[in-house]
């Protein structure tokens, strides 16, 4: 082990931190430095945040605990940790909640200036745990974060509170030290931020840095540890997080179509951030439009597809109900718009901050009428990048609705993002308008979708509207064979999209005894679960759907080759039931409700249990 100033360092090939205190003592902020510091030293990364439920909820509460997990690796990675390795506490509410999810043996770093009576009152402790053996175990660090700010910046020109503040400064500082990172981005960015104010940039420097040197000095800490950069595939990387992917994405499609791009959207918990990050694309042609409810936000981008551009509306679960009617609307209209929906825990206001994937069956299903829309899913926070693309590819090909689901776990997690090659993204054609024979507004191309004409071209006048359209024409028609030709074509045209989607791909034995089949944010764990069980030496395949209505074409044939399929979802079962109804195959379901994304270790647990019952 080698040294260094006095101090052993010590070489991991991973580590998962988690940074936790009231959600204002700036975790979040904290987290994210420390992923794009960890990204800029060329480390695998991926990232939880954990926001809570209430706003502003009262300091010291358990249920105001903000927290922020980390995990990084000289290895490919796939999800933000199992268990923490280190804790970092500001007060006794983060400590008591985080506890039982730590690792044995792990280092915790507490701020014992917060460990005061009031404090601990509100956490419900009846005892220090500071002074008893409940941390026992553990490698506890003991370290008045809130005293050593305050000494760092005395004369400072800020108040007492704006300088208790920067308490999260220095906790960053420390760890920086801790792990061997860099102070520099952070510097760059604090220099960024607070360019208006000064004094906040000296302010939040010194604490950084006090943090970082007070590691050096103190004898509290003997050793350091460094985690090697990844071997990553050569390229540009950025850290990017899956609301920030879908924003960028949709502006892709846009310049891909040749389309403006229109974002017609209300904001919601947790998909408010795509619109903030669209609205800096202005000089791309990028249209937002911040709507004064979800239902205005609908309309609005109907009204955009209408008049040519590339629409969007991004919503959550309470969100895509109340947009249900207009989504009939486009459905009927047959324009090309995509729906954005970032699941989270529900039912109704639910759980604004957590994540689920209870929205599948709502997606698919939940319109009046028979109202098909295409729907798909992305997996892991890069992959909105990629999703938000072919969204806007499939709706302006077939003219028909997308709904893209993404899950607060992915929206919110980060992880490094290789930029692509431009010609290594996928052409987007805009169904052509045949002028070689007389317009009609409901005219069929091979794929069964409509002309898609601008309001006011010479010629082809039509209109279009919420009543049942005629054959053809699109003149109002309430006859009965009209109905029912009409809704099986638009069902037809969303079936046949299976033709021209990819199948759907097995990572392993292509058939056998177990497959673990996955849509959405499940995917990382489902990866590290299966990874792990072959390590051990069993035979466990992975197929993870990202199409979802309709399915890959090949989807029955992939499910029977395999004698159990097991489905982990964070809900009570909907693709599990999809799967039974759709194709008569039995599944096992493994379901989670705890506005938590799936452990690695759960769905071990899962295929350890069927294994068991196969061999016994």
């Amino acid at each position: 082990m080698a040294q260094e100033n006095g101090k052993e360092v010590k070489s991991v090939s991973e580590v998962t931190v988690m940074f936790a205190g009231d959600s204002g003592d700036g975790m979040q902020l904290t987290g994210t430095q420390f992923s794009d510091t960890t990204a800029f030293v060329g480390n695998d990364l991926s990232t939880l945040p954990d926001y809570p439920a209430e706003i502003r909820a009262p300091a010291g509460t358990l249920y105001g605990v903000s927290g922020f997990q980390l995990h990084f690796s000289s290895n490919p990675i796939h999800t933000p940790g199992d268990s923490p390795d280190v804790l970092v506490a500001m007060n006794p509410a983060a400590l008591k909640i985080n506890l039982k999810n730590i690792k044995p043996h792990a280092v915790i770093v507490v701020n014992t200036d917060s460990f005061d009576k009031k404090n601990l009152n509100t956490a419900g402790y009846d005892e220090n745990p500071l002074e008893n053996d409940t941390l026992a175990g553990y490698k506890v660090f003991q370290v008045p974060i809130t005293t050593l700010t305050e000494n760092a910046l005395e004369g400072s020109p800020l108040s007492i509170k704006e300088v208790q503040r920067c308490k999260n400064f220095f906790a960053l500082g420390l760890m920086y030290w801790l792990y061997n990172r860099p102070l520099e981005p952070t510097i760059e960015w604090i220099e960024t931020k607070f360019k208006k104010r000064p004094e906040l940039i000296d302010a939040n420097m010194k604490a950084l840095k006090a943090g970082f040197y007070y590691g050096d000095a103190t004898q509290l800490f003997t050793t350091r540890y460094t985690v090697k950069p990844a071997s990553l595939p050569e390229g540009t990387y950025r850290n990017i997080s899956g609301n920030e992917a879908t924003a960028i994405g949709f502006v892709a499609a846009s310049q891909l179509s040749g389309l403006p791009l229109f974002l017609g959207t209300y904001p919601i918990t947790p998909a408010s951030d795509i619109l903030h990050y669209m609205s800096v694309y202005k000089n791309y042609g990028v249209k937002t439009f911040q709507a004064e409810d979800e239902i205005a936000g609908i309309a609005s981008a109907i009204g955009a597809a209408f008049g040519g551009s590339l629409a969007v509306t991004t919503t959550s679960g309470p969100g895509l109900a109340l947009k249900t009617e207009a989504t009939g609307l486009a459905v009927m209209t047959e324009l090309p718009l995509v729906i954005v929906d970032v699941q989270r825990g529900g039912p109704s206001t639910g759980l604004p901050t957590k994540t689920e994937q209870a929205d599948l069956m709502q997606s698919i299903y939940g319109r009046n009428g028979e109202s098909p829309v295409a729907v798909i899913a992305a997996s892991t926070p890069k992959d909105c990048f990629y999703m938000a693309i072919e969204a806007s590819r499939i709706a302006l090909r077939f003219m028909t609705p997308v709904i893209l689901l993404t899950d607060g776990y992915i929206a919110n997690g980060a992880e490094p993002w290789k930029l692509p090659e431009i010609d290594e993204l996928p052409e987007i054609n805009v169904a052509p308008l045949d002028e070689s024979k007389e317009f009609q507004p409901y005219n069929r191309d091979e794929f069964l979708a409509r002309p898609w004409v601008k309001p006011g071209t010479p010629g082809m006048e039509h209109r279009i509207g919420g009543l049942e359209k005629q054959n053809i024409t699109g003149n109002v028609n309430y006859e009965p064979d009209n109905h029912d030709f009409m809704v099986r074509l638009r069902q037809e045209k969303v079936d046949n999209i299976a033709k021209f989607i990819p199948d759907l791909e097995v990572d392993g034995e292509q058939e056998g005894d177990i497959l673990v089949l996955g849509w959405g944010g499940t995917y990382g764990a489902i990866t590290e679960a299966v990874k792990q069980m072959r390590a051990a030496g069993h035979k466990v395949s992975q197929a993870h759907m990202k199409y979802l209505n309709p399915m890959p074409a090949n989807t029955e044939d992939v499910l029977k080759k395999f004698k159990t399929i097991i489905v982990p979802e964070l809900n009570l079962g909907q693709l599990a039931t999809l799967i039974r109804s759709k194709y008569l195959i039995d599944v096992v379901s493994h379901t989670k409700i705890k506005g938590l994304p799936f452990r690695a270790a759960e769905i071990r647990s899962k295929i350890e249990e069927i294994l068991g019952g196969s061999n016994g």
